[in-house]
């Protein structure tokens, strides 16, 4: 953890200690070994950090499809610039993946009580060095972000736009999220199903939702295909349509195992 002693120039020079001809090597020998959909998002990535103009990227990437060999290739890309990235995981155990890696906790000093304080901030002043590092950054990797609670980045979301005097999402950061719904999500003592739901980011509301694939009318809102589904007039109604004939087919166990009705409470 960085010690609040440390000036602007100690920090920055811990960012900038990596060597250009090195960083630039790496990219070189190994970009020729993405694949056609890593070297999109690999592109699409760069152009972004080109831009200067931030941005929120999630990219899921379950076991096994590269996603540290990516990151790996966009950190050195930028520091072969001499560009300052923070690359941070929500465990210790993915941070020592990364190169340069270290836990968003230690990073961005987010409160130990994260998940009991929906309003919080990171420790982290506005006039401080760490925030002057900040202010540079290129762009913030958080891996294994999925078992981050939601209120971790909402947290870093407030902390950026104060420090950058800035109301753009981040603070205009550019921030690039991994990880693999599928695994390990925040883990929250005594709690429910409906907890863990509750916490994880797709929660959050700096979370669209969905994968833009639907339609959305005027007011925001999913809009339905007009083949969604049959409405039903009444109760009654609804019964005959899943279970028609229920009287003589109560005894088929392969009939009633392929209908049911859910939200039966009206």
């Amino acid at each position: 953890m960085n010690s609040p002693n440390r000036t602007a120039s100690d920090l920055m020079n811990r960012e900038l200690q990596y060597s250009t001809v090195e960083m630039a090597a790496i990219v070189a020998r190994n970009i020729p070994l993405m694949n056609e959909e890593q070297r999109t998002i690999y592109d699409r990535i760069m152009l972004a950090v080109s831009a200067g103009q931030g941005g929120f990227f999630f990219l899921d990437a379950p076991g096994g499809t590269g996603k540290t060999f990516v990151i790996s290739l966009i950190l050195a890309e930028i520091r072969s610039n001499n560009g300052i990235a923070f690359a941070v995981a929500s465990s210790g155990i993915a941070a020592t993946l990364l190169d340069g890696g270290r836990t968003a906790h230690s990073v961005f000093k987010l409160p130990l009580n994260i998940q009991n304080n929906p309003d919080a901030v990171c420790n982290i002043k506005k006039q401080s060095s760490m925030a002057t590092v900040l202010k540079r950054c290129k762009i913030i990797i958080w891996d294994e972000c999925t078992m981050a609670h939601k209120n971790s980045l909402e947290a870093l979301n407030r902390t950026l736009k104060d420090i950058k005097n800035s109301d753009k999402l981040f603070g205009g950061t550019l921030l690039v999220l991994s990880g693999d719904f599928r695994q390990t999500l925040p883990v929250i003592p005594r709690s429910t199903y409906a907890d863990e739901i509750n916490a994880c980011l797709k929660s959050s509301p700096l979370w669209h939702i969905g994968d833009g694939k639907v339609a959305i009318d005027e007011t925001g809102y999913v809009k339905l295909p007009t083949d969604f589904c049959t409405i039903a007039d009444s109760q009654d109604t609804l019964i005959e349509q899943i279970f028609p004939d229920v009287h003589t087919q109560y005894i088929n166990h392969e009939w009633l195992a392929e209908r049911a009705i859910l939200a039966a409470k009206m």
